[in-house]
């Protein structure tokens, strides 16, 4: 498969919840992570980073994402993924009981290859923004 197609497939486990087992197959075993947000600054690897959006469909069952866009430079082994994600905080399992609260919050995914998988992921996220329209912050 080419660096996009795992990409796409890689975004699609993660961001439905598939968690770990769902996008293991893409990455590297000790595939990284980095984010600059509070709310994922104890998240180092892919693996606990894929399990933590998985945990996010309990606190907001209805959540989605709306791709906005998906390149991939060759060159730099590099897969980038811009995206929305939108959803309801109706479930139990957030830092509050359920608000009802809508969230819509953009993010970019910057996943770095070699070897065909994927070893490094980046995301790009407000998350202070987001957990404010959740009324979690």
């Amino acid at each position: 498969m080419s660096m996009i197609t795992d990409a796409k497939a890689f975004f699609e486990a993660c961001e439905t919840g598939k968690g770990w087992d769902g996008c293991a197959q893409f990455c590297t075993p000790d595939a990284s992570f980095s984010c600059q947000a509070g709310a994922l600054e104890d998240t180092h690897t892919l693996e606990a980073y894929a399990e933590w959006m998985k945990g996010m469909l309990t606190p907001i069952p209805d959540g989605h994402y709306e791709l906005k866009g998906f390149a991939a430079d060759e060159d730099r082994s590099i897969v980038l993924a811009f995206a929305v994600f939108h959803g309801s905080q109706t479930g139990p399992g957030g830092p509050v009981d359920p608000t009802g609260a809508a969230v819509a919050t953009d993010y970019v995914y910057a996943m770095e290859f070699a070897g065909g998988k994927i070893t490094h992921m980046t995301k790009v996220w407000n998350d202070g923004h987001a957990l404010k329209q959740l009324g979690w912050a």
